[in-house]
């Protein structure tokens, strides 16, 4: 077997272990194994970049750039369905399709309602060629990268599926992938998702692939199109997709009377639960697609399907008091302390108060009884007050704050924010620690051997106070001298050491500077290439690059503007810390693009979109998704998309084949 013929047969091994493992939920290899097939595929695709394929099942892990998305005019328009909240309007709805139908007799599917965002997949012999965002029912956002991240969508189908159809159905983040997403964003002190569906829809439009495919979204499929289907029944075609490889719901039935709707809508209000991804209701839709185009549509909204919405669970429990706690960047949090109520099969006793105004529009007093509301949100919240169950003992009444807990320090609320800030960074606990948690993180300088635990221990000790004194630590230090301790702090002083090797754009992201997340810290490494030259950049100039704003510039240049930052950054330097991109990475930058604004459309042979949006960065270009006036050129592939052929045309703007491209960065 030569090597294209084995990587063709590893692909579609490949794909058939996602299906397993991702759709029927039956893996027939370890997770060993499976890495091990993926290594040998991606060695032979990086020996034959000829035969690079935007399907292949090494593209799952995504690319760290994506651009702007592109708007796609829909071939069907993707309309948004009736909602109802009572049984009594779901009689009416039945009614009214029996009246339509003239007599007929129908069945209705019932299907649940899954709470995400709703996505159209096209596949063209065999492949997907297309994932388009609903937007506003017309044109939606091209999230083609993102959504071949996600391992229960297939990317190649097996022989007997229509030459083009269409497949519509609900991107979500499933409950566990949703609670680690949560718990890592408030280890790093990011804004936290109220719900699956934000967390899925963020990460759908995320200009990072890498990010997508990191976050774990999952993908219900619900619908088939096409100009020829295989049968008239929507639940039998549905049943046959299952069968091509996609993800459709198990909980779907066939209902031919009221009666049995009502059966199913009594079962999944309780039941839906324990289902492993958010739902917020129950679609019901005729089955026969003659009868759905006899019916007709609205406006807005098909005449023969409505969606049933179950009603968000909430709980009356007495507030026991408001507690405060300060976060690494100073963030001052308000949390309610409440007598523990169960809310979808969780107890809870704390929610998030937000800030300040929050409060005050709730006009909280400690004793009060307070409505906590769940549903559809895995986090709790306040969402109302009993005021008419207030007696004469009228509790204390809420308010906010006006010194930090845990240092005294006036808190600061700066215009323009919801929050307030304890802005003693250099000397209030929790900041401290929370910088230097930050730092060791996995996704920062990655120091295993230490933990929120050790650090707590370092600094109650006296022996750490900024994230430079680690470097000075000894084993001594870290043992205290006892024999015991020794094995586990040599470990720990060989991870410290080892995180010298760090490259850069992790350190920049590992200082902890505000608003700098990976993908800007990325960003802004690739683009100054030293902590030097950012550290003198002008807020304008970093305007300059491609995915960074006003608050992320103005928030690094007045960091690097405090002499203890300055003094920070000397002492890591001394310790080895790496401060600059690699010879190796500088070896693959080049200015030949500079002052180039790019668009890339349509589909190519040598590398993928994202591969060809990082080589553009790289050779400071310009990414961007709409052909202008200021467009220098298009990098047209195959199947490049009519109205922007027909645009670039119009502007006089040039189209510039693949081989051209890879020929001018190559000198």
């Amino acid at each position: 077997m030569d090597e294209k013929q084995e990587i063709e047969r590893l692909r579609a091994e490949l794909h058939r272990h996602n299906h397993n493992y991702y759709v029927l939920n039956q893996p027939e290899i370890s997770d060993q194994e499976f890495d091990a097939l993926m290594r040998r595929l991606q060695d032979l695709e990086a020996l034959h970049p000829e035969l690079a394929d935007p399907n292949s099942p090494s593209q799952r892990v995504g690319s760290d750039l994506n651009g702007e998305f592109e708007q796609v005019i829909h071939q069907r328009p993707m309309l948004s369905l009736a909602n109802t909240y009572s049984k009594a309007e779901v009689r009416e709805f039945y009614e009214r399709v029996a009246l339509g139908l003239q007599g007929q007799p129908f069945s209705l599917c019932c299907e649940m309602k899954f709470d995400g965002l709703s996505i159209s997949l096209h596949y063209e012999q065999g492949r997907l060629v297309r994932a388009v965002t609903r937007g506003d029912g017309v044109q939606g956002d091209d999230v083609t990268a993102n959504v071949r991240t996600i391992r229960s969508i297939p990317l190649v189908l097996p022989s007997g599926c229509p030459q083009e159809f269409e497949m519509r159905g609900e991107v979500l983040m499933p409950w566990l992938s949703f609670e680690r997403l949560n718990r890592e964003r408030e280890a790093m002190e990011e804004p936290l998702f109220a719900n699956p569906r934000n967390a899925a829809s963020g990460t759908l439009k995320s200009k990072s692939s890498a990010v997508a495919a990191r976050r774990g979204l999952d993908a219900y499929l619900y619908y088939v199109l096409a100009d020829e289907l295989p049968s008239d029944s929507h639940y039998r075609n549905l049943q046959l997709a299952g069968q091509w490889g996609f993800k459709v719901s198990r909980e779907m039935r066939l209902a031919s009377s009221l009666e049995e709707v009502f059966s199913f809508i009594d079962y999944w209000d309780e039941a839906r639960k324990a289902l492993p991804v958010a739902t917020d209701g129950i679609v019901l839709k005729v089955d026969s697609l003659s009868q759905q185009r006899s019916l007709g549509l609205t406006a807005k909204s098909p005449r023969w399907a409505i969606a049933y919405k179950f009603k968000a669970e909430r709980q009356a429990t007495e507030l026991l008091g408001v507690t405060f706690q300060v976060g690494r960047t100073g963030a001052v949090t308000p949390v309610a302390l409440m007598t523990p109520v169960q809310l979808s099969g969780t107890m809870v006793h704390r929610a998030t108060l937000n800030n300040e105004d929050f409060i005050l529009a709730l006009d909280l007093h400690v004793g009060d009884l307070v409505e906590v509301e769940k549903g559809g949100e895995i986090i709790p919240k306040i969402v109302g007050v009993d005021k008419e169950a207030r007696g004469e003992g009228l509790g204390q009444k809420v308010s906010f704050i006006t010194a930090c807990p845990e240092c005294g320090t006036p808190l600061v609320r700066f215009e323009g924010e919801a929050a307030h800030y304890c802005p003693n960074d250099t000397a209030c606990p929790p900041q401290i620690k929370g910088r230097i948690e930050h730092y060791i993180s996995r996704k920062a300088m990655d120091i295993s051997s230490l933990g929120p635990e050790t650090v707590n221990d370092f600094f109650q000790r006296g022996m750490i106070r900024d994230v430079a004194d680690l470097y000075d630590l000894s084993v001594e230090q870290v043992s205290g001298g006892k024999q015991s301790r020794r094995t586990s702090a040599e470990r720990v002083i060989k991870g410290i050491a080892d995180s010298r090797s760090v490259p850069f754009e992790r350190v920049l992201f590992a200082l902890g500077i505000r608003f700098v997340g990976e993908i800007a810290a990325k960003t802004l490494a690739r683009s100054f290439k030293s902590i030097d030259t950012l550290s003198r950049a002008s807020v304008e100039q970093m305007l300059q690059v491609n995915g960074i704003g006003k608050v992320i510039a103005e928030s690094v240049r007045g960091w690097f503007q405090k002499a203890e930052n300055q003094r920070l950054v000397e002492r890591l330097r001394l310790s080895g810390v790496q401060f600059e991109l690699s010879r190796e990475e500088l070896a693959t930058h080049s200015d030949r693009l500079e002052g180039k604004t790019i668009v890339i459309s349509g589909v190519f042979a040598r590398h993928s979109r994202d591969e060809y949006k990082a080589l553009i960065e790289r050779h400071g270009g310009k990414n961007t998704g709409s052909i202008s006036q200021k467009t220098s050129f298009v990098l047209a592939g195959e199947s490049m998309g009519p109205s922007k052929r027909e645009k670039a045309e119009r502007l006089g703007v040039p189209l510039v084949s693949e081989d051209e491209f890879l020929s001018m960065i190559e000198g």
